[in-house]
């Protein structure tokens, strides 16, 4: 959390915190905020209570309660100007430099994500942090006998997203932020951020996902999707999509009279170079081109991901041909922008990887990424993935990259047993490519050894590399076990 930073006043009512003023980077601040013991203790305490409640992997098509609590919290999703992105795959990546390129123009940003890799805090983020324990809890406590009201009156309990939705905003508006950038957890007409009035709906690419709730095809699933798309007002910024998610998407625009920019057409990646740590693009924009832009995330998808942020930032802010977005700050938002756990490197010897991917849909854009950006003679995979997923799809999606791989499972209650895994995974790659190890650790150490066979054959160690995949559970954990940071 090394962007964290804080100012804090004693007040009769208690603490009261100053983040302070709007377009303020981390070298105008105080000093990072402490993270004690009894900060996590309460953190905790919280967290229980919140998993208690019905899980986010349901949907009930309903937005009664979420506006409900709004209504008894005094509208706090109205106190700052609202992006809302929903799609399948690279939201997170790109509400990351959505929220990057707004602070390097000036704006104090919320945003809120979801699931997270490793701490709950993390689904909330003002000044490009996770929003301290502390105040997690406080906010918490203060909105949590209005979710109480909300759950008796209703007689249905608010769920665990719904809650951190309320959650969310309430910390905008505690801040206060100026703009927000809003992730869709699931779906999009019946998720709980879709009580936001946006000034920009975005529509990343839609894939086959979360099937059981939103739709057996794309064109289903698209409709849901497109469903935050309510505003004549908001601009509908829509990334690649296959054919029959588009044509649904443009048919939502039309019958609300949204304007339309689409990757491919109204904006576009004009080129995309491999960089050391990354990659360097030009960008053609809504109001023209911008050049020499790095973008420190690998692989086609961000470069496509990076075109769409800069398509939104140009949407909000009103640019056109006549009133260009200050290049430099764009290069430096780009330059500044991360996506923990969207392959991160997180060793050098041999060249660790961690990717969030769950989905065949992601596991392309991953296996696209390693095939274009890197030159692996041996690449081994890690491979953890829920129950609920289309693991064959993923595996099948990957294996032209992956040399071996080493099945094992996290510690999601969710987790497909490594096991049964490995069943499917020797199916995919045959029985010679496929180990099983029933812990992380375990399964990283062999991939090493794996990897490590390479180096007399190749006679580098930069030959050989290892990725960890196949759930946002399973690269949480993976980020912890190398030590790193939540952000």
């Amino acid at each position: 959390m090394d962007d964290e930073r804080y100012d804090i006043e004693q007040t009769d009512s208690g603490l009261t915190l100053n983040l302070g003023a709007p377009g303020e980077g981390p070298d105008d601040a105080a000093a990072p905020r402490a993270v004690g013991e009894e900060d996590l203790r309460a953190l905790a305490e919280v967290e229980e209570e919140l998993k208690a409640r019905w899980p986010e992997t349901e949907i009930d098509p309903s937005l009664e309660r979420i506006e409900l609590l709004m209504d008894y919290l005094g509208e706090p999703q109205k106190s700052c100007k609202i992006i809302h992105v929903a799609g399948t795959n690279g939201k997170t990546s790109t509400v990351r430099m959505i929220e990057s390129l707004l602070r390097a123009l000036g704006h104090r940003v919320g945003r809120t994500t979801s699931p997270h890799l490793q701490t709950i805090t993390e689904r909330i983020g003002i000044d490009g942090a996770p929003i301290h324990p502390a105040d997690f809890v406080r906010i918490y406590r203060e909105i949590e006998p209005y979710i109480e009201m909300v759950d008796e009156r209703t007689g249905t309990p608010m769920s665990y997203f719904e809650v951190m939705v309320g959650l969310a905003f309430a910390a905008f508006a505690d801040a206060p932020v100026d703009v927000a950038v809003v992730e869709v957890g699931m779906g999009g007409t019946w998720d709980a951020t879709n009580v936001v009035d946006a000034d920009v709906d975005v529509i990343m690419p839609v894939g086959l996902d979360h099937t059981e709730y939103l739709g057996d095809t794309i064109a289903e699933i698209a409709g849901e999707k497109a469903g935050i798309i309510r505003s004549a007002d908001a601009v509908a910024v829509i990334a690649q999509q296959e054919p029959d998610a588009m044509r649904v998407i443009l048919e939502r625009a039309v019958e609300i009279g949204a304007p339309v920019a689409r990757l491919g057409t109204e904006f576009d990646v004009a080129s995309s170079e491999v960089a050391v740590g990354g990659q360097r693009l030009t960008l053609r924009g809504l109001s023209g081109e911008y050049d020499d832009i790095f973008v420190p995330l690998s692989g086609p998808h961000q470069a496509q991901n990076a075109s769409v942020a800069l398509a939104v930032v140009e949407a909000f802010h009103g640019a056109s041909s006549e009133r260009q977005l200050d290049a430099d700050a764009v290069r430096a938002g780009f330059a500044a922008a991360s996506s923990p756990g969207r392959l991160e490197r997180v060793r050098a010897t041999p060249t660790t990887f961690i990717d969030a991917t769950h989905n065949p849909h992601g596991a392309r854009a991953l296996a696209s990424a390693i095939e274009r950006d890197f030159d692996f003679a041996r690449l081994i995979g890690v491979l953890g993935i829920l129950g609920d997923k289309d693991a064959r799809g993923i595996m099948e999606a990957l294996e032209p990259v992956l040399t071996e791989v080493v099945v094992t499972q996290n510690s999601s209650p969710r987790a497909e047993d490594a096991y049964e895994l490995a069943e499917t995974a020797r199916e995919v790659f045959g029985d010679e490519r496929v180990h099983v190890e029933e812990h992380l650790p375990a399964a990283y150490a062999l991939a090493v050894e794996l990897a490590e066979e390479a180096l007399a054959e190749v006679g580098v160690q930069s030959g050989s590399g290892v990725l960890i995949t196949g759930s946002v559970v399973t690269a949480g954990e993976a980020r912890a076990m190398f030590g790193k940071d939540p952000q």
